[in-house]
C-alpha cells in the first residue's frame, strides 16, 4: 500500500532543490517527493500521515560501531567512573548480587581519569576472592583482571607477551592486572560465551535503542560471532537495521576459500571491508608514534602492523575482491597505512584489480605532511565525532601541540575526503547527536573548553556533519544509489525530528532526539 507523509520539512539531498514538503512510499521505497498539495491531489487514495511541520532526515548510520560488543555492554558493570573509588563501589556490588565463580564483566575506565591512574589485580581480588573479575577499559584497548580471571586464562608470571600485546608487570616482575592490545584476548578466550540464539537476543535489543537515537543503519567491526546472529536474524526476516558486516583479520583465509567478496549480501546485510588494526589508542599510550606521548619520553606506542604488512594483506585481500579497513590512530600509524595504501593503489592498476572503496579507521592524529594523502590516495577517512570532547583533555596531556592536527574532520573534507562518521561504541555513544554537537560545537556537552571550542579551525557545519551521517556512509557501503537521501527510488528509512538542526542554536543538537524512525517504510519506533 501506498503511503504519504505530508505536512513535513524534507532534508535537501546534496544534489536536489529543497522545499519539498512531502513524500510517498511504496513497497519500501520513496517513490515521490514534492509540495504536499500536488502529492495529495496525486496519491489522494493512499494513507495519509500528517506530519505537524515536523523535519524529515534520512536515517542515520554509524559507521563505525561494535553491535554485539556494544549490547553485551549495557549488561556489564558500568566503569565509567570519575574516580577509583567509584568504580570499586560499582564492582563489588555486582560481586554480591552474583554467584561464587560467576564471571564479573563491566567497561569505561579510563586510568587518566583516576589521582592513582591504571588500578591492580590486587584491589580486584580484595572485593572478588570467589569470582573471575575483567573490566575492558573505555578504549577497548586495556583490560584490567582479578588473579582469578588470570588462573582460568592460564596467565602465570611466566607467560610471554604475545605479539602486539603486553602483560603489563611490575619491577618485581609481578603481575599487575593490567593487559594491553593483543594480550587481551588471553582472558577473553576464557570468558564464557553466549550461543548464537542469545547473541540474536542481545542484537535485538539493541536494535531498540539505536532505533530510538535515530539510526537505521550501521557499519559492524565486530567478529564472525556478530555475522552469525546478524546472518540468523536476518533468515527470520527480524533485522531491522542496515548492516555493512566487516571481516575480521584470522577469518580472510575462510573469506577467500569461500571467494566471500565486498559487497557481497543485500540491502539488509552485506559484507564490508577486511579490518585490520596498524596500532592501539590514546588511552592507553598504545597509539603508535613519529615522536614519544609528553608524560613518557621513551614510549612511541605499539605499532601492529608496517606499510609492508600492510600492503601484503592487502594484496591478498585486493585480489580477492575484498576492500581494506585500517584501524589507525597516531600519526606513525596512519603514515605506515598511507604508505601501505599507496602501494596498493599501485597494485590495483598494476594488476588491473578493481579501485575499491579502502578505509583508514579512526584518523586521529595525521602528521601535516601525510594530510592531503587520503584524498589523494582516494580513501574514506571514517571518523568519530564524539571521541574528540570525550579525548580533549586527555590528549592535551599526552600529544601536546600536536593536537592541532587531531580529529581534524575539517582538514579531511577541505582536501577532498570522503568522511563518514561513528562513534566506536561501546567505547562511546552511539547517540549520533551527540557525535553530530561535536563535529559542530568542538564542545563537551557543558559548553567546555568555551564558546569556541576546542580547536574551532575544525568545526564543520552542520550540513557537513549530517552528510558524513548519511550520504557519505551510503558510499563506503557502495550504496549510494539507493540510500542516505530523501530521494525518490530511495530506501524509505527516515527519522522525523521536532526541531531542524540547521535553525536551532548547535548547543541544543546535543540534546535533539527523533520523534520516530522508519526502516524500508515501516515504523520501527515511535516517541
Amino acid at each position: 500500500m501506498k503511503r504519504i507523509l505530508y505536512n513535513a520539512i524534507l532534508y535537501p539531498s546534496s544534489d536536489n532543490q529543497p522545499g519539498a514538503t512531502a513524500l510517498v512510499i511504496e513497497d519500501g521505497r520513496i517513490i515521490a517527493t514534492g509540495e504536499s498539495r500536488e502529492l495529495l491531489s496525486v496519491y489522494g487514495n493512499c494513507q495519509k500521515q500528517d506530519l505537524d511541520g515536523n523535519v524529515i532526515l534520512p536515517g542515520l548510520t554509524d559507521a563505525h560501531i561494535h553491535l554485539l560488543e556494544y549490547g553485551i555492554s549495557l549488561t556489564h558493570v558500568d566503569c565509567e567512573t570519575g574516580t577509583l573509588a567509584e568504580c570499586i563501589r560499582r564492582v563489588t556490588e555486582r560481586v554480591q548480587d552474583s554467584q561464587p565463580g560467576e564471571w564479573i564483566l563491566g567497561h569505561g575506565w579510563n586510568q587518566n581519569s583516576w589521582v592513582e591512574g591504571f588500578g591492580s589485580s590486587a584491589i580486584l581480588d580484595a572485593i572478588a576472592p570467589a569470582n573471575p573479575v575483567y573490566l575492558t577499559a573505555k578504549s577497548l584497548h586495556a583490560g584490567w583482571a582479578n588473579q582469578e580471571a588470570f588462573k582460568l586464562a592460564g596467565i602465570t608470571t611466566n607467560t610471554a607477551n604475545p605479539a602486539n600485546g603486553r602483560i603489563n608487570r611490575n619491577e618485581h616482575g609481578e603481575l599487575t592486572g593490567i593487559l594491553l592490545e593483543e594480550a587481551m584476548q588471553l582472558v577473553n578466550q576464557a570468558i564464557p560465551k553466549p550461543d548464537v540464539e542469545t547473541l540474536a537476543k542481545i542484537i535485538k535489543k539493541t536494535e531498540l535503542e539505536l532505533w530510538k537515537m535515530g539510526l537505521t543503519g550501521v557499519h559492524d567491526f565486530d567478529r564472525h560471532l556478530c555475522f552469525s546472529a546478524l546472518q540468523l536474524l536476518h533468515k527470520r526476516g527480524e533485522l531491522g537495521l542496515r548492516v555493512l558486516k566487516s571481516i575480521a583479520v584470522e577469518d580472510l583465509p575462510h573469506a577467500i576459500a569461500i571467494d566471500l567478496r565486498s559487497g557481497f549480501g543485500d540491502d539488509t546485510l552485506r559484507i564490508g571491508s577486511l579490518k585490520l588494526f596498524a596500532d592501539g589508542a590514546l588511552g592507553p599510550h598504545t597509539a603508535a608514534m613519529l615522536r614519544p606521548f609528553v608524560d613518557e619520553n621513551e614510549n612511541y606506542g605499539i605499532l601492529n602492523l608496517d606499510k609492508e604488512k600492510i600492503f601484503e594483506f592487502g594484496c591478498q585481500a585486493v585480489d580477492n575482491g575484498i576492500s581494506l579497513a585500517v584501524h589507525a590512530i597516531g600519526d606513525r600509524a596512519n603514515h605506515e597505512v598511507l604508505e601501505g595504501f599507496s602501494e596498493i593503489r599501485k597494485y590495483e592498476r598494476m594488476m588491473g584489480r578493481p579501485h575499491l572503496r579502502h578505509r583508514i579507521e579512526h584518523v586521529q592524529l595525521v602528521h601535516p605532511a601525510d594530510s592531503s594523502r587520503l584524498s589523494e590516495l582516494d580513501l574514506i577517512a571514517s571518523m568519530q565525532p564524539i571521541h574528540a570532547p570525550s579525548d580533549m583533555s586527555m590528549a592535551d596531556k599526552l600529544w601536546g601541540d600536536r593536537c592541532a592536527n587531531a580529529y581534524a574532520w575539517k582538514t579531511q573534507l577541505e582536501k577532498g575526503t570522503c568522511l563518514v562518521f561513528g562513534s566506536d561504541a561501546p567505547v562511546e555513544s552511539p547517540n549520533p547527536f551527540w557525535g553530530l554537537h561535536a563535529a559542530v560545537t568542538r564542545q563537551q556537552a557543558d559548553g567546555s573548553p568555551g564558546e569556541a571550542g576546542w580547536y574551532p579551525e575544525q568545526r564543520l557545519t552542520v550540513d557537513e556533519a549530517i552528510l558524513a551521517y548519511t550520504e557519505a556512509p551510503a558510499y563506503a557501503a557502495g550504496m549510494e544509489n539507493r540510500s542516505g537521501r530523501i530521494k525518490e527510488g530511495f530506501l524509505a528509512d527516515l527519522i522525523v525530528l521536532g526541531q531542524d538542526p540547521r535553525k536551532c542554536h548547535p548547543s541544543e543538537l546535543f540534546n535533539l532526539k527523533p520523534l520516530s524512525t522508519m526502516v524500508g517504510g515501516e515504523w520501527v519506533w515511535e516517541g
